[in-house]
């Protein structure tokens, strides 16, 4: 049984098998497997409790410790933006990015005639100057996968 408190001007709702975190700067969902998980609110903490069963006790057991590392991301990003700061860096032929709806478009990578695309996930956001890229959004995970 592991207890999380609760941060400073987060609010924590528990709807089944879904939290969502919510903060000054947005709001963060995630679901949590509750055949392995048993998630309570009492006052300004949440205990994360794991099942006692013999099969799943190593698993379930994981799941707590990632589940409670996950919230406290959460918790995080909703009072402050999780941030990436990248540079785009060339030789020989000119590297242009631009920003387009959900997609950052790299222009003349290795002289190619066609832009290549990487998708923005989720609700991060992504401002372009000069050569430098600044990624950042609420959730983690959304922040990462963007700018990998």
């Amino acid at each position: 049984m592991i207890e999380l408190k609760i941060k400073e001007g987060v609010t924590v709702e528990i709807k089944g098998n879904e939290v969502e975190t919510k903060g000054s700067l947005g709001s963060n969902k995630r679901k949590f497997n509750d055949a392995l998980l048993k998630l309570t609110k009492k006052g300004d903490s949440i205990t994360i409790d794991s099942i006692k069963d013999k099969v799943l006790a190593k698993k379930a057991a994981k799941a707590e410790v990632s589940f409670k590392k996950e919230l406290e991301n959460d918790m995080h990003g909703v009072t402050e933006h999780f941030e990436r700061k990248m540079k785009t860096v060339f030789a020989h032929f000119p590297i242009t990015v631009e920003v387009k709806g959900s997609d950052v478009l790299i222009k003349n990578l290795i002289g190619e005639r066609y832009p290549r695309t990487s998708k923005i996930v989720g609700a991060t956001k992504v401002e372009v100057k000069g050569q430098n890229l600044r990624i950042y959004g609420t959730s983690l995970d959304d922040v990462t996968q963007t700018s990998a």
